[in-house]
């Protein structure tokens, strides 16, 4: 048992608060006199009809208050009480275990989820204003777009990894001779075709490596084996894929968790759990194996991929590199026939990249896996690969590389002169460096006590392309950062004057940063482009040509232009976002990886535009761990370690002679290829395909440990769930026994006199139990990842919103997120976000109570409604929402004082709830509690908070809520 103050104090000023605030009603509403002295003489104000039996103020005596104090005790014991349960007993540990076993797994995960996502949202909300700084745009409530949208990508990547790890799944056994079988198949969008494979056979012991353009389809080809481009991303697919003998489009994901493993393209972002050893053992913990295997299982795996001693870290502390292992040994932590992996040596240091390498090849050539690999750094691969494939042509085909992997030369196909005159900026003919343009003296970098840059000093000439090099955590990306947004006592000049600062200050430095996808802010490329260009001053279409040059496209016909920017393939965001930073013509670039994500020919494209500007007379400083692409385009190249410059600066050696300096061998490698379906010839023999693991079988788990399936109505995936019919009618009445906990001051009328003291403690018990009766009807539908892992990471967006917007006057922002998510994704989803919200709030503050069924239920109530509002869009969706955000906030303000006023006042006020006085009367004083105490001020607030956050971000919030609605399994 762990002991947390920080519940009980959340509580004592609760029970402090209510006690003061009894006191002050009895004061106001002529209940504070007595016998004893009078301490204040304020004269009786009797109202006006229809308030006339309410008195005001009246003498204030010493035991008038005293029994005012004392009559709150009660309530005031029952907070502290449970305060102390919260503060004495773990809730999250709780909700962990209740998501292995129990009648509520679904709402458990969820809420798991969401405690895992709130250390997360500050983060997004520090990198999202750090990213829109950087473009020169100002804060305020235009960042809860991007804010959300950043959230609602890990809502995205957390369901992907917990369907591919078999959430509610049902393992099928597989044929492990055949992993992959893809015959005539067309994989795409609606009717839009991405990607055709004609013909494609994987056995296991092998290592194949896929390559091809930008955008070209190679995260959709993964997706399409691993079952998500149907099942979960909407995709659709004709022809035949196998894998491991079963039909792609009839078994979902889920079920085939224990032949397939994958590690998706930024595997930070789909981790749930807090440490590595309950991140590798999830997806046995999904399917109810014992605790004892689970940890023998983690244990093997974490030592045969070299990483025992970074079980019990958290996550959130490993670097690039020991988060892409920590990723594949949790796929293969169920010993699959097929393990596939999307750009697994993005972001990686040379070191790390060689630890993956090496990995793949041992779980490929020793293991016996079947492995796929998507990633354009072919060169890294070529020495284990035993096949690759080519993506080419547009829509894409797969076709068979003519030239053997392990003898293709991929540093001389990068040997090919560029065309100087292919420079987006001419620059004329090759320049030296000219007098130095950007001055860096002793500049430091620290985050609290810890120090990662210490004194870097150097200089930039106008005209050069200087690269920063160093291990992942070396300190680059703060270096940049410090320089594109510096501080007052920074000694960075450029031209010899110094750099603007403050935070509306405009520099002549532009960064483009790791994370870039934050720079984005609209719905379309073009909107994008078009902000860019307004704001830089430049003629309309220049940026979006720049960004359609880097991709190779043709700007006015490329229908990518009205497609959304976090749509795109990584590599054409990347390239988007530089676009977008160059719009300004900077003195000063700076860009962080910029090679994250991109194929050789976009390189070519973007080494010519840094040359380009650079012979322009501008300064570019490149953060990269692309060796190849330092060596060829910059002209000097600073290490960095340890948060320390080199001593001195190194000339790159080239083993080319350049057409213009800086340029030569950077390669396009988009030549056409020939489709060669040749028998594979592993590189070294495989063992049997039973031996496949040192424990002598593929997946030797006990019988029965697979996720047991509760009696109801079979689905086509599996799973099970009750009757429909029979959840909704369960959860309309458990809703309308709350409604009557809400009223009991006037239900206590229908029952007879004798037994109306006993109502209100009724009340509190019903209100309880009707909130578990709802989980209980929704659970089942909570089952599928998709829908867990966006009510947890909006519950948790929900409760920082509640928890921020905490007395401050009815000025929050929570009504806005749940008018939006239940708009998007229906009454259903809505009422359970309003539900987990509270709760997940109250855990984190402590402030659970008796108050926190009710609130859970008006919270409930608003995101349900929105959901069952007409079917509009555009400007009058807006406009009805922002009329049921007015209703919904004075209604939750009455709904809420209607239970809570009896409590609130006590007894012998003129306000006061009367057991047994006329209806009318006891009516009146509740308006008037309400009027004073909520309408008025609260109230009113809250509504024009909604109606102002509805009407700025609305738009923005729900396209993004519905391009992350769950895609229905097809059948």
């Amino acid at each position: 048992m762990r002991f947390r103050p920080a519940p009980l104090k959340a509580a004592a000023v609760l029970a402090a608060g209510f006690i003061a605030v009894r006191v002050i009603y009895r004061v106001l509403f002529h209940g504070a006199d007595g016998t004893g002295p009078v301490l204040l003489a304020l004269p009786e104000v009797r109202l006006p009809a229809p308030f006339a039996h309410v008195v005001m103020f009246g003498p204030v005596t010493t035991d008038g208050l005293w029994d005012a104090a004392t009559s709150a005790v009660p309530i005031a014991v029952t907070i502290l009480v449970f305060g102390l349960i919260n503060a004495m007993i773990d809730l999250p540990k709780v909700f962990a275990r209740g998501a292995r076993r129990g009648p509520l797994r679904g709402i458990a995960r969820v809420l798991v989820v969401a405690w895992a996502t709130l250390p997360a949202l500050a983060e997004a909300v520090r990198t999202v204003r750090f990213a829109q700084r950087l473009r020169g745009e100002r804060g305020g409530v235009r960042l809860l777009a991007p804010v959300l949208a950043r959230t609602l990508e890990r809502a995205t990547a957390v369901a992907a990894a917990l369907e591919l790890r078999g959430l509610s799944g049902r393992a099928v056994e597989g044929d492990c001779e055949v992993p992959v079988e893809v015959r005539d198949a067309t994989l795409g969008y609606g009717s839009a075709v991405a990607v055709h494979v004609p013909d494609l056979t994987l056995v296991p012991g092998t290592l194949t490596v896929v390559t091809g353009p930008t955008g070209a389809g190679k995260s959709t080809l993964l997706r399409a084996l691993a079952g998500l481009h149907t099942h979960v991303d909407g995709g659709s697919q004709t022809g035949v894929v196998r894998v491991a003998g079963h039909d792609r489009a009839l078994v979902q994901p889920r079920n085939t968790a224990t032949l397939v493993g994958v590690v998706l393209q930024n595997p930070r972002a789909g981790l749930t759990a807090e440490s590595v050893r309950d991140e590798i053992g999830l997806a046995l913990e999904l399917r109810g194996v014992a605790p004892t295997i689970i940890r023998a299982r983690v244990d093997e795996i974490a030592q045969r991929v070299g990483i025992i001693e970074l079980l019990d870290v958290r996550v959130r502390e490993l670097s690039a590199g020991q988060v892409t292992v920590v990723a594949i040994a949790a796929a293969i932590v169920q010993h699959p026939i097929l393990l596939l992996v999307d750009e697994p040596l993005a972001d990686l240091d040379t070191d790390a990249r060689g630890q993956i390498v090496e990995l793949l090849d041992m779980l490929a050539h020793e293991a016996g896996v079947c492995v796929v690999v998507a990633e354009h750094r072919f060169s890294d691969l070529a020495a284990v690969a035993d096949r690759r494939l080519e993506l080419v042509g547009s829509p894409a085909t797969v076709a068979e590389c003519t030239t053997s992997p392990r003898t293709h030369d991929f540093q001389a196909a990068r040997s090919r002169p560029l065309d100087a005159t292919s420079c987006i900026r001419e620059g004329g003919e090759d320049a030296e460096p000219g007098p130095s343009m950007l001055s860096v003296r002793n500049l430091r970098v620290a985050y609290g006590e810890r120090v990662v840059v210490d004194a870097a000093t150097f200089e930039a000439s106008a005209g050069e392309i200087l690269a920063l090099v160093g291990a992942n955590g070396a300190g680059k990306s703060s270096l940049l950062a410090a320089l594109a947004l510096p501080v007052a006592s920074a000694d960075i000049t450029i031209d010899g004057g110094p750099v603007p600062t403050g935070r509306h200050s405009s520099t002549p430095i532009a960064l483009v940063p790791d994370a870039s996808d934050d720079l984005f802010l609209y719905d379309t490329v073009t909107a994008e482009c078009a902000r860019a260009e307004r704001r830089a001053g430049v003629p309309r279409g220049t940026v979006l040509r720049r960004w359609a040059g880097f991709i190779g496209r043709d700007a006015t016909a490329d229908e990518r232009a009205d497609t959304h920017p976090r749509d795109l393939s990584l590599g054409e965001r990347r390239c988007l976002a530089i676009a977008l930073q160059l719009a300004r013509s900077p003195r000063v670039l700076l860009i962080d990886e910029p090679t994250r994500g991109v194929d050789a020919a976009a390189q070519r494209l973007i080494a010519r535009t840094l040359i380009g500007l650079a012979a322009s007379g501008s300064a570019v400083i490149v953060a990269t761990h692309d060796a190849a692409f330092a060596t060829d385009v910059a002209g000097r190249v600073l290490h960095l370690e340890e948060g320390r410059l080199s001593a001195g600066v190194q000339t790159p050696e080239r083993t080319t002679t350049p057409a213009r300096r800086g340029v030569a061998s950077i390669d396009a490698s988009d030549e056409p290829l020939t489709s060669r379906h040749a028998p594979i010839s592993p590189r070294r023999s495989k063992p049997p395909v039973q031996e496949l693991w040192s424990s002598g079988t593929r997946n030797p788990l006990p019988p029965g440990t697979a996720t047991r399936i509760r009696p109801g109505r079979a689905h086509v995936d599996g799973t099970t769930q009750g009757s429909p019919r029979l959840s909704t009618l369960a959860v309309l009445a458990a809703n309308l026994v709350a409604f009557a906990a809400f009223c009991w001051p006037l239900a206590a009328y229908a029952v007879p006199s004798q037994a109306q003291a006993a109502v209100p403690a009724a009340a509190l018990a019903i209100a309880p139990l009707a909130a578990l009766v709802v989980f209980a009807a929704l659970d089942g539908t909570v089952r599928t990842a998709h829908t867990l892992a966006l009510l947890g990471t909006l519950a948790a967006i929900g409760a920082a919103i509640r928890i921020v917007g905490t007395g401050v006057g009815g000025v929050e922002a929570l009504f806005i997120l749940l008018i939006l998510a239940g708009r998007a994704f229906g009454p259903r989803f809505g009422l359970l976000l309003g539900l987990l919200t509270i709760v997940v709030s109250s855990l984190v503050w402590g402030g659970i109570g008796p108050w926190t069924p009710f609130q859970m239920f008006a919270c409930a109530w608003v995101g349900a409604g929105a959901g069952l509002l007409p079917r509009l869009r555009g400007a009058a969706e807006v406009a009805m929402l922002c009329v049921y955000g007015v209703l919904a906030s004075y209604a939750f303000g009455l709904i809420m004082n209607l239970w809570f006023w009896p409590f609130a006042t006590g007894s012998g006020t003129g306000i006061s709830y009367e057991a047994g006085a006329p209806v009318g009367e006891n009516l009146s004083s509740f308006f008037l509690y309400s009027l004073l105490t909520s309408s008025i001020s609260w109230d009113t607030l809250r509504a024009i908070t909604t109606v102002i956050g509805l009407v700025v971000v609305g738009r923005a919030v729900l396209v993004s809520l519905r391009r992350a609605k769950p895609v229905l399994a097809r059948t």
